[in-house]
């Protein structure tokens, strides 16, 4: 797991007039966009795992028109059929093709995970900006809301509403696992908000009239958009889990349609004797993942000010030698000729 730094960030750019920051427009904005780029294409890490995630994404949308196989569609002459030159990931028990279906449930669980992420990280940041920011009955109503969510079981909930949910198709399973994945981060950033409303930059936009929402939109959230980069980003991985558990017990996607998580639960029991309908979408997954915690871990280390593994590396490049200097002994230079008038006695 990535570990999170809930230290606010600097002020995105320098101080103008009344302490405002100035707009991200200005030259150390700018100058501060580059060193961010820099720190993330000095991350290897980062960089593998944004390659794995962009090509696995041109697979999940790309890949179907390179298989005249649709994902539904069954060849009754090749069941149970091993990978060969016509099924490229064999077939399952009805004729039905593994690379088809290996895909479309791919693209279907990459697109809950992104929706999932999105919707909880935007309802994360207004949560938690509002409660910290207006503080008082506020903060301590919209707590209690968060407080009395992370008590419920989530898991549970789901399961229990979302086969009453048939109806609505994946759209509802997504607006659920969305409304119980955003308290903690919530609680981060209203931590974050209430070091930041006393700030010289927030207090001085209050004295001169600007109103709270726009102050929140303005100044609050864009300094802590680094942490919401980062935590949207490793939420993507925990959706497309939670959404592969929650479909592989049969809560989540519902058939004709498939995910990542309904073809691990048709094929773990097949998986001994035709692994190709167990280990394909379960590789597929575990790459997803862990390319998805490598961008996370890249993106904390470019965008946390707290961090400073890059610039480290980047200073010590760009560091100009010594000039070479006349050793000492540990007594100075009266130790230095001492030793020398020893050495020369016979």
């Amino acid at each position: 797991m990535t570990t999170l730094s809930a230290q606010p960030a600097e002020p995105t750019g320098p101080a103008g007039p009344a302490g405002l920051p100035l707009s991200a427009g200005t030259p150390r904005a700018a100058g501060r966009g580059r060193l961010v780029l820099a720190r993330l294409l000095a991350a290897r890490g980062a960089l593998v795992g944004a390659a794995v995630v962009l090509l696995l994404f041109a697979l999940a949308f790309g890949g179907p028109f390179l298989t005249p196989w649709d994902y539904a569609t069954p060849d009754f002459s090749a069941l149970h059929q091993p990978p060969s030159a016509e099924h490229w990931f064999g077939t399952n028990g009805v004729g039905q093709d593994v690379f088809a279906q290996t895909l479309r449930g791919l693209q279907k669980s990459l697109v809950i995970g992104l929706l999932v992420a999105l919707l909880s990280t935007v309802l994360a940041s207004v949560v938690g900006a509002c409660a910290g920011y207006f503080g008082g009955w506020a903060d301590r109503a919209l707590m209690f809301l968060v407080d009395l969510l992370l008590v419920f079981p989530a898991f549970l909930i789901i399961t229990i509403v979302s086969s009453r949910l048939k109806s609505a198709g994946w759209i509802a399973f997504v607006l659920l696992l969305a409304l119980f994945n955003w308290m903690i981060t919530a609680r981060v950033v209203r931590s974050m908000t209430i070091s930041l409303r006393e700030r010289e930059f927030v207090r001085a936009a209050r004295f001169m009239g600007v109103r709270p929402l726009r102050i929140i939109s303005r100044h609050i959230l864009p300094n802590v958009a680094s942490f919401l980069i980062i935590d949207a980003t490793i939420a993507v991985g925990g959706a497309v889990m939670s959404e592969t558990a929650l479909s592989y017990f049969g809560f989540g996607v519902k058939a004709p349609d498939v995910s990542l998580g309904t073809l691990l639960a048709a094929g773990t029991s097949e998986a001994p004797v035709f692994p190709w309908l167990f280990y394909f979408a379960a590789g597929l997954l575990v790459l997803f993942v862990l390319a998805v915690n490598l961008i996370g871990d890249g993106l904390r280390d470019a965008l946390d000010p707290t961090s400073g593994t890059a610039p480290r590396r980047s200073r010590r490049r760009g560091r100009p030698p010594r000039p070479d200097r006349p050793r000492r002994s540990a007594g100075g230079p009266l130790g230095s000729s001492r030793s020398d008038s020893r050495r020369k006695r016979p």
